[in-house]
């Protein structure tokens, strides 16, 4: 366990956007020490890893870490499988096919065994149930179901060293988040959120990511920093 008086840890699982850029943060802010965590999952967009990479440095990260773990091999997401178009039309009602099964579980489960090891009781994610697409796995019954979860699980937690699942961003509109991350300094230059954004993090302008970003910004009255290809 961490000395009592020493910052405490928390895991924040940095996707390289602007909701995690914006997650890390508040956490920052908290006065956590945050260690953070990537996934390489063979997304589309791989741009957005360099992208966490320098949210991290920029934001005073203690640690990071990217973890690899290819969900092409499952494929079933228009992120994970090049035969599926990533939608361009606008946000439709219902699940998208950008939704990546698993996916989020199997990010909090991997934050959660770092966790463990680092001893910390606390771990940050950026998911939101409002600006979100429709994803099942970022609605709040479910991070509280996992955090159940997680305190059933795990042997700091039977010992106990309860584990919290922050979720802050959750109830808020991505112009909200942009207010916050904006008070707190964030630069969404460094961030990537399109689904189809290139080598160099050029975004596509038309995906359903791109369109609830750029709403964002516009609703927030905050000078969009993406670049557009």
């Amino acid at each position: 366990m961490t000395d009592q008086t020493s910052p405490r840890r928390a895991v924040v699982l940095l996707s390289g956007g602007l909701d995690s850029a914006t997650v890390l943060a508040l956490a920052r802010a908290q006065g956590y020490e945050c260690h953070c965590l990537s996934l390489d999952y063979g997304q589309r967009h791989r741009a957005e890893l360099d992208a966490a990479a320098r949210v991290a440095q920029a934001l005073g990260a203690a640690s990071h870490r990217t973890v690899v773990l290819d969900l092409r091999a499952f494929g079933g997401s228009a992120l994970t499988d090049t035969a599926i178009d990533v939608p361009v039309a606008g946000v439709a009602p219902g699940i998208p096919v950008t939704y990546v099964p698993a996916r989020n579980t199997i990010m909090l489960s991997l934050s959660l065994a770092w966790a463990e090891v680092l001893g910390a009781q606390d771990i940050h994610c950026g998911v939101n149930a409002v600006d979100y697409s429709g994803y099942p796995d970022c609605r709040p019954e479910y991070i509280a179901a996992f955090e159940a979860m997680a305190n059933l699980a795990t042997k700091a937690a039977v010992e106990g060293a309860r584990l919290t699942v922050h979720a802050p961003l959750i109830a808020l509109s991505k112009a909200d988040i942009i207010r916050d991350g904006s008070r707190l300094g964030v630069d969404y230059a460094l961030t990537v959120s399109c689904y189809q954004a290139d080598d160099g993090g050029r975004a596509c302008g038309v995906c359903d990511s791109c369109r609830l970003r750029r709403e964002g910004f516009a609703e927030a009255g905050v000078a969009d920093p993406t670049r557009y290809r």
